[in-house]
């Protein structure tokens, strides 16, 4: 059987997993009886923490208290909360890169070595590259994603890709994070649609509306791919790639384009741009053989371009040939 402080930690360290404990469960976590049970919970609460008897059979649960509590974590949790925070010192969301220097330095002070050394070991192994493009600002990230908690209709100021102002009236659902962006689904009222919002372009209006009653919604991932990729561009291209799904998918992020089977071996690639030259790039680079269903107008800038490409190849073998030192190179 545990001692007695011992058995205060792990008891904390129940009760702060996100559910409730009968008595009976928690004596038979610990080893001990019920009435046992009793006592470390009333210790627990002259030591200020708030654990509250539910209704029903002898229930409790750790509640809100003035003071954030000693969070008791296991290896993995801890790993992950530090990997986190180093995430997030170099992340989308502005003004909480120091916060979260702070709270990792004060996390890495108090864990074990053969924790530190796993995550310094992780640190120093990778490099992060600073993200670039605007940035989320924190109290519009919370307020929006407690209007999605608390079922309330949600009133913003919006601007769109070119600029344009509005006020959305919208039902939230969920916040999506891509890496690089953050965004809003959400079921706009107005148009009677589902629709997704960069959470950088908009400005909450406070109170939220009144609350509303959940509707049946798309699966976010799928539905953001879909709307980020192809939905508000002036081209809209349908590609054909000679790789599975799999492997295209390794190379063609979700914001860029929407993967279809087709067979083991073969996708469709929809995706889309204001830009036909953009459209080119992207293409480009996927590093498969491809085939364009439309639109046309890509069909025939490929063309364009590839006659350009052609021709400043031709033009670079025809002055190596003649220049001396490109040919000893070659002969050499």
């Amino acid at each position: 059987m545990l001692e007695t402080s011992a058995r205060l930690l792990r008891l904390l360290s129940l009760l702060q997993i996100s559910r409730d404990w009968t008595g009976a469960d928690l004596a038979r976590e610990l080893d001990i009886d019920a009435r046992t049970v009793r006592r470390d919970i009333q210790k627990l609460r002259e030591l200020g923490y708030p654990v509250h008897a539910t209704p029903g059979a002898a229930g409790y649960r750790l509640g809100a208290g003035a003071k954030l509590p000693p969070l008791l974590l296991d290896d993995d949790e801890a790993v992950a909360v530090a990997i986190g925070l180093r995430t997030a010192a170099s992340g989308t969301v502005a003004g909480i890169e120091d916060s979260s220097l702070r709270a990792l330095a004060k996390l890495e002070q108090v864990l074990p070595s053969r924790l530190r050394h796993r995550i310094t070991a992780l640190h120093s192994a990778t490099v992060t590259v600073p993200a670039s493009g605007p940035v989320v600002d924190p109290d519009v990230l919370t307020a929006v994603a407690a209007a999605c908690r608390d079922r309330h209709r949600l009133r913003f100021d919006y601007r769109s890709h070119d600029g344009t102002e509005s006020v959305r009236d919208v039902e939230p659902y969920r916040l999506v994070h891509t890496g690089r962006r953050w965004y809003l689904l959400a079921w706009d009222t107005a148009r009677a649609d589902w629709r997704t919002y960069r959470v950088d372009r908009l400005t909450p209006r406070i109170p939220t509306g009144p609350r509303f009653t959940p509707r049946e919604a798309p699966e976010p991932a799928e539905h953001l791919s879909r709307g980020v990729s192809t939905a508000p561009y002036r081209y809209q291209a349908r590609i054909t790639v000679h790789a599975s799904p799999e492997v295209a998918a390794e190379r063609i992020p979700p914001t860029v384009g929407v993967i279809e089977a087709v067979d083991p071996r073969t996708c469709v690639v929809r995706t889309g741009s204001h830009s036909l030259d953009e459209l080119a790039v992207y293409i480009g680079l996927f590093g498969f053989p491809f085939h364009v269903h439309e639109p046309p107008e890509l069909i025939t800038h490929l063309r364009a371009l590839a006659t350009r490409i052609t021709t400043a190849l031709a033009l670079a073998d025809a002055q190596g040939s003649t220049d001396p030192t490109h040919r000893g190179l070659r002969q050499s």
